[in-house]
């Protein structure tokens, strides 16, 4: 006759219990995370970000850009023929039809030279010639060049020429594809979309393939899905451009109460918060407060503005209620940076499933007494 008194003050034990604790929390809740934003001293500041104060945000400079790279270089169509550079080699024969010839025995016709390599200062000697400047000259014009020289002592002289490039006549694509390799320039318009191709395409394995192009002592850079929607930006190679196609390597981090605590590479070129929310495995139903989703982001002291066109200060929180139809339309439009911290924090109430759980447990030990 005393269980069932019993089993009513172990419940209404269990419920102040609940009232007097928060139960375990996996981060902090909104209000703990934002004390102190309002104070003279604090050293971060917070943007609430909904349709009002979106345009402004967007308009602040990107962060965690990686540096080394010099933008992109455009496409600039050029000649569909090859040139004669330095280190090429030129296999060239003479005929002659005369009895006389300086160069032919009688009987023949005919005379092929060793291969000659263009020398460094764009030049080949020709026996009665002398030295014979053809780089920067398609084959065809080198060949006239040879010939006019050669006319001065063989008048009947004909000259056939073949070319072989060399280094400076071919790129290297380093990696990211099949089949890296050198490759000879077919021609002047040879373009990075044609290496990759002759390279045997892209590595499957890359996670939003990012293609770099050193050139001069500069490294170049663009992501691949860019370059695919922008034939302006195929860029035309020259002779001894590096290429190579590298996974991108920005990352943002989410904590908190998330389906997934871990470090997020990013999948695409953009990542907004929304998109953040749904690479995480999204707000944890048990624990989440869908109101306090918080990104946490470090700004250069560049690029700290007091007229609003800028952060006001180096750290910014940016706060999203997903609860509402203008904060899930503006965490579609607001972009993640590299390096950022999404932090979901957690419920300031105890769920539900808690309190059921507590209460059964109760119950249970009642039984048991």
């Amino acid at each position: 006759m005393t269980l069932l008194p019993g089993r009513i003050i172990l419940a209404f034990a269990s419920f102040a219990v609940l009232s007097a604790c928060e139960g375990p929390k996996g981060a902090g809740e909104t209000r703990q995370i934002l004390a102190g934003a309002d104070s003279p001293d604090a050293t971060f500041s917070v943007r609430h970000v909904t349709r009002d104060t979106l345009p402004i945000l967007l308009g602040w400079p990107a962060t965690g850009v990686e540096g080394g790279s010099e933008g992109w270089i455009k496409r600039s169509r050029g000649p569909a023929d090859r040139i004669v550079e330095a280190g090429d080699v030129l296999e060239i024969s003479i005929w002659d039809n005369d009895e006389n010839s300086l160069l032919t025995q009688p009987q023949q016709k005919v005379t092929t030279f060793p291969p000659m390599t263009v020398s460094a200062s764009g030049s080949v000697f020709m026996p009665y010639a002398g030295e014979v400047y053809v780089a920067k000259m398609p084959p065809d014009a080198a060949r006239a060049t040879i010939e006019a020289k050669m006319r001065a002592s063989v008048p009947s002289a004909q000259v056939q020429l073949n070319l072989q490039s060399g280094r400076k006549s071919s790129v290297d694509v380093v990696s990211g594809v099949r089949q890296p390799g050198n490759f000879v320039m077919p021609d002047r318009d040879f373009t990075i979309m044609a290496a990759i191709a002759t390279g045997g395409g892209v590595e499957p394995s890359l996670l939003n393939p990012q293609v770099r192009l050193a050139r001069g002592g500069k490294l170049y850079g663009v992501s691949l899905d860019v370059l695919l929607e922008n034939p302006d930006l195929d860029s035309t190679l020259r002779g001894g451009d590096k290429v190579y196609l590298e996974d991108d390597d920005r990352y943002f981090l989410s904590l908190g109460a998330v389906g997934n605590e871990a470090r997020i590479p990013f999948p695409s070129d953009r990542v907004t918060a929304l998109d953040a929310m749904s690479l995480t495995g999204g707000v944890n139903e048990a624990r989440g407060n869908p109101k306090g989703i918080l990104i946490l982001r470090d700004y250069p002291a560049t690029a700290v503005r007091p007229d609003g066109t800028g952060p006001e200060k180096e750290r910014m929180i940016f706060g999203f209620d997903l609860t509402t139809a203008d904060g899930l339309f503006s965490a579609g439009e607001f972009p993640v940076h590299n390096r950022d911290l999404v932090l979901v924090t957690e419920s300031p109430i105890p769920t539900a499933q808690i309190i059921l759980d507590i209460v059964t447990d109760t119950v249970l030990i009642a039984d048991r007494l």
